[in-house]
């Protein structure tokens, strides 16, 4: 639909003038301005005010969209930005022509609540800082962790997920800074890595050739200082990098690529490092390394098992195990000691040394446990060698196996959930697959007109760059057409399989693909901005969010350890008195015990059962997979508690012709109840699928 004011062209919402209407691509501002009135004047007679909204009901980038869409249609928007991870629409705007409650209004037709949260300027809204933690092994760490960085003042919302040891923290950094979290968290035992800190700040690694001094580098460094949106810069001498934290609605990658190729005589040359074959081969060894932990220990546990469990039922190799040595010390009993230790002080070396960090920070976890659970059934075991060799009737029984296999079972366990982990991470790296390597981006001369063209990576793509998308190709980053008009698959953001007509001044997300007409895109938002890295974020944000269960399981491990301690020392005391009273048959007693002994292997027995406990790490480990595996489906789930109540739901109801249907019906069965001639019922039959009776 076109309508005409005034020298001025409105096409879909947004308006244009009549003169630049030709097919020549020439963009003016984008901006919408009310009847009457130019970007000259509105732009020159007053600076617009930014306010923050909250907007609640957002389920997902969809949602974002179709709130940022309907803002931006109202006169007067200079720029709208929907997170739909933190619920907030930033928007920009000139007071002489709309205001809040128009603003707030139009959120509110699209079907979504809305409250202002006042200018920016004056926002002290939290920062989130996301950090890698290494170490933690069960729910008693990461709920440590949590709960010392929740006692920090200044941080109102801390969450800290075991399956992906990550943990996001919503912070005040007026009261407190990004340092200050990372030396809690190393304080508590644990090893903090910074991944990301605010909302609208990025980092970016350079690899640079040509360097051949520190006074190089000053140079370079000092180069990048000089550029507008630049945070911090630290520089690696000796691998000749350099890292930057900067502002990407100011500045990008192509801008500091420029400037140090631009410095020193054009010596230098500048690519982009990325992070992600390191955090690749981070996974990579981290998997290899508990493969490795897990055959060593079943070379020597198999042997320990084969000897308890087989190999004294077979006739010829009994008699030769039970040859006496030393008195009742016998070799079978030798060889399992000598297997034995190698899985309990050198394979299972990990369990002590996190049994030891988490006792010097006056907590226990699942490291505690089977460190405790373990050396009692070794140790009972080498006091059982050292009473045969030194009595010729005793014959106790040992806990050799029972020490290795567990341990054994136990690294098994987390072999298969490092597996798990990293299926996960390969199924959301998918995700930012999905948007194309590179880009052709476009520049124009002062007047707008296009006279060139280049092929650049698309990670080098920055805010209000014009890029061309060709027939086939896929949008490379989120932005608004400024020229041309296509039909655009959405079906990865949308689940619509219906392409959608674009024409300019309508918006398209990075990763569609573009399907017949040839489009300039004016670029509005790059990297975490982006609708795709929100649904990253997103699953992220779902793969920490805990299931109601998984919290009243971290409640439980919280005590777990300490009560099951104080039942296994309460059993030995039980029958230990027990026995002194008298209180059950001797006969139970074997020959070669007493009953402390007996006594003994009872709270033994009650610890190494509890050890092998997956109570803390079977839920967060099923979201964390369930998360991942639905998002490359294109399932986006919001957590545990989606998951948890998802048993419950009876019926489905699906919206959105193009979605599962194509709006097309057809006839699949045909059935007659009354007489009439089968003919003539086909007639009316394909009448009807040919939609002439319709």
């Amino acid at each position: 639909m076109v309508k005409k004011f005034e020298g001025w062209e409105c096409i879909n919402g947004g308006l244009h003038c009549c003169g630049n209407l030709s097919p020549e691509p020439h963009y003016p501002s984008i901006t919408r301005y009310p009847k009457g009135t130019s970007p000259e004047v509105v732009e020159g007679s007053e600076a617009a005010i930014t306010v923050v909204f909250c907007v609640m009901g957002m389920t997902c980038a969809a949602c974002a969209g179709s709130v940022e869409k309907a803002i931006k249609r109202l006169p007067g928007i200079r720029e709208a930005v929907v997170d739909v991870l933190n619920d907030k629409a930033q928007v920009q705007y000139y007071p002489s022509i709309v205001n809040e409650d128009k603003i707030r209004e139009a959120i509110i037709d699209v079907g979504f609540e809305a409250k202002s949260m006042g200018e920016s300027s004056n926002d002290t809204s939290l920062q989130i800082c996301r950090v890698h933690i290494g170490g933690m092994t069960c729910t008693s760490c990461s709920s440590n962790v949590e709960s010392s960085l929740q006692s920090l003042p200044g941080v109102q919302i801390a969450q800290v997920a075991l399956a992906t040891e990550e943990a996001e923290i919503h912070y005040n950094p007026n009261i407190i800074s990004y340092n200050q979290i990372i030396e809690a968290i190393s304080d508590t035992g644990f090893k903090p890595i910074l991944i990301s800190k605010g909302e609208h700040i990025s980092k970016i690694e350079l690899q640079i050739d040509g360097i051949k001094n520190e006074q190089s580098m000053d140079i370079i460094q000092h180069s990048l200082r000089s550029l507008q949106g630049v945070e911090t810069i630290d520089t690696y001498q000796d691998i000749h990098r350099v890292t930057l934290t900067y502002k990407p609605y100011l500045t990008g990658p192509r801008t500091f690529i420029e400037a140090i190729e631009s410095t020193g005589s054009g010596c230098f040359r500048a690519t982009i490092f990325s992070n992600d074959g390191g955090s690749k081969a981070h996974k990579r060894d981290e998997i290899n390394r508990h493969f490795k932990l897990l055959i060593w220990s079943l070379a020597f546990t198999i042997p320990v098992f084969l000897i308890s469990m087989v190999l004294m039922y077979i006739p010829g190799i009994k008699h030769v195990l039970e040859i006496k040595i030393v008195n009742m010390l016998n070799i079978g009993l030798l060889l399992k000691w000598e297997f034995s230790t190698p899985v309990q002080f050198i394979i299972g070396r990990r369990f002590y040394v996190g049994a030891y960090k988490a006792l010097r920070k006056g907590y226990a976890n699942m490291d505690v446990l089977i460190a405790l659970g373990t050396n009692a059934a070794y140790f009972y075991s080498v006091y059982v060698v050292g009473r045969t060799v030194f009595s010729s009737h005793f014959k106790g029984s040992d806990f050799f196996e029972t020490s290795s296999m567990l341990i054994s079972f136990i690294l098994l366990g987390k072999y298969l959930e490092v597996l798990a982990k990293g299926r996960t991470s390969q199924a959301i790296a998918k995700l930012m697959d999905l948007t194309p390597d590179t880009a052709m981006l476009l520049t124009q001369d002062d007047k707008g007109n296009v006279i060139g063209e280049r092929e650049i990576d698309s990670r080098l793509i920055q805010k209000n760059d014009v890029i061309k998308v060709v027939p086939g190709a896929k949008v490379a980053s989120d932005g608004v057409v400024v020229w041309g008009q296509s039909h655009v698959n959405e079906s990865m953001i949308t689940g619509e399989a219906k392409p959608v007509a674009k024409m300019k001044g309508e918006m398209v997300i990075g990763g569609t693909v573009n399907e017949n007409g040839v489009l300039h895109v004016k670029v509005t938002r790059v990297g975490s901005e982006s609708a795709l890295s929100q649904i990253v974020r997103l699953v992220e944000s779902a793969q920490m969010a805990k299931a109601p269960v998984q919290k009243f399981a971290d409640q439980i491990s919280k005590y777990f350890v300490p009560i099951v301690v104080v039942i296994s020392f309460s059993t030995w005391i039980c029958w230990f008195v027990a026995g002194k009273l008298h209180t059950y048959p001797k006969s139970w007693i074997p020959s070669s015990m007493n009953s402390f002994e007996l006594a003994l292997q009872f709270g033994i027995s009650v610890m190494v059962i509890a050890c092998p406990c997956a109570l803390g790490l079977a839920t967060p480990t099923a979201v964390m997979v369930g998360t991942g595996v639905g998002a490359t489906q294109g399932v986006l789930i919001k957590g545990g508690q989606a998951l948890e109540s998802a048993h419950k739901v009876n019926c489905i109801v699906f919206d959105k012709t193009g979605t599962l249907t194509v709006g097309k019906p057809v006839v699949v069965t045909t059935k007659l109840f009354k007489n009439m001639s089968v003919k003539d019922f086909y007639k009316f039959v394909a009448a009807a699928e040919a939609r002439h009776l319709l």
